[in-house]
């Protein structure tokens, strides 16, 4: 939000200052988000993802791009993820392969135009499925495709106070 100065008022012209007391927090904190720009290009040295005029994409380096890990490999390094999808009910376990199969599928598609977005794992848990990711979009993504696809009952909650989401799916 931008700072606001106020109309003067009719019978004083002077403006009024901005309020400065105010402290504004950033909606949704990231740690893994970075304060500085990085140097363009950079390239980043496991996934080859090379930071360019602001954004990561996919693409050749330049001879002379820096080398710096980027977020997406860092969490993963770190297995530190942004985001959860929890799959389960009796459905899931007579469809498994092909519902692994479709989450595979969302990854591809959001990958090839963000890279940054990526799973982390993918675990077995007492019959549920359970997708890490490094980013907010894709766990959405992965569960409105499968609810779209499958119907059941899908429930996204987005952390306020953090950088995470939690989505859960379920057919029984």
């Amino acid at each position: 939000m931008g700072e606001h100065i106020h109309e003067p008022r009719p019978h004083d012209q002077r403006p009024q200052p901005a309020r400065r007391d105010r402290l504004i927090q950033e909606h949704v904190h990231d740690p893994y988000k970075r304060a500085a720009k990085l140097s363009d290009p950079t390239v980043c040295p496991q996934c080859g993802a090379v930071y360019h005029h602001g954004r990561w994409s996919w693409g050749l380096p330049a001879v002379d791009a820096a080398k710096e890990l980027c977020q997406a490999c860092h969490r993963v390094n770190d297995r530190y993820p942004a985001g959860t999808v929890t799959l389960s009910g009796g459905f899931l376990g007579s469809h498994r392969d092909e519902i692994l199969a479709a989450v595979h599928h969302q990854e591809r598609l959001e990958k090839d135009e963000h890279p940054l977005h990526r799973i982390i794992g993918i675990e077995h848990r007492d019959g549920d499925m359970v997708v890490t990711t490094t980013d907010l979009h894709l766990p959405r993504r992965i569960g409105e495709a499968l609810h779209h696809a499958y119907a059941g009952d899908l429930d996204l909650h987005y952390d306020k106070d953090a950088y995470y989401v939690r989505v859960a799916w379920r057919r029984d």
